[in-house]
């Protein structure tokens, strides 16, 4: 998403362990967690919100829809956040919610989830609309890492969505300067 904004920005690279829960970093986020950003006074944590605060910060990236055409632009970031996220994590863990019980989870089951992202992504185009904004960013992301650990079935339409994102200038400099930080860190 920096990357996207266009803007210069520094990079910390925290280990996960000890760092994430030092007294500093905790300072920061509180859950220990990344990702976070500090820009200027304010700190933002949690991604879908990090994507959603530099649209809007950034206009002039073109990252999001005129604020009266948000719907579908909130609505997958909040998928992406919510029901994908909860999917995919449960399907990595074996977990499954029993039939009878889907109507308490928040997401259903996982087939159906896939089935909404399916359509959200088939067709070429972008999930919120006709242009590029963060939501494709932030639900991409979730489209690769599932591709990538086969948490998501290889279907078509998810591999022709992950292929119009990675092709994008900044995701191929972010991808760079990821796997830049994981040979320095002796990860690749």
């Amino acid at each position: 998403m920096l990357e996207e904004v266009g803007v210069s920005y520094r990079t910390e690279i925290l280990e996960y362990g000890p760092a994430m829960k030092s007294e500093s970093y905790l300072a920061i986020n509180p859950m220990g967690k990344v990702p976070a950003i500090r820009h200027g006074e304010t700190v933002v944590t949690e991604a879908p919100a990090i994507c959603a605060y530099l649209a809007d910060a950034f206009p002039d990236a073109g990252l999001a829809p005129p604020a009266g055409d948000r719907g579908a632009y909130y609505r997958w970031l909040f998928f992406a956040a919510g029901p994908l996220e909860a999917a995919i994590t449960n399907r990595a863990f074996g977990l499954a919610p029993p039939e009878d019980k889907e109507a308490m989870v928040g997401y259903g089951n996982f087939p159906t989830v896939m089935a909404a992202l399916e359509r959200a992504v088939e067709g070429g185009g972008h999930v919120a609309g006709k242009d590029f904004s963060a939501a494709d960013v932030y639900v991409g992301s979730h489209v690769f890492w599932g591709l990538q650990f086969e948490l998501i079935e290889k279907r078509p339409a998810f591999e022709a969505y992950w292929s119009r994102l990675e092709t994008r200038d900044a995701c191929r400099r972010a991808t760079a300067l990821d796997d830049a930080a994981a040979g320095e860190a002796g990860g690749g």
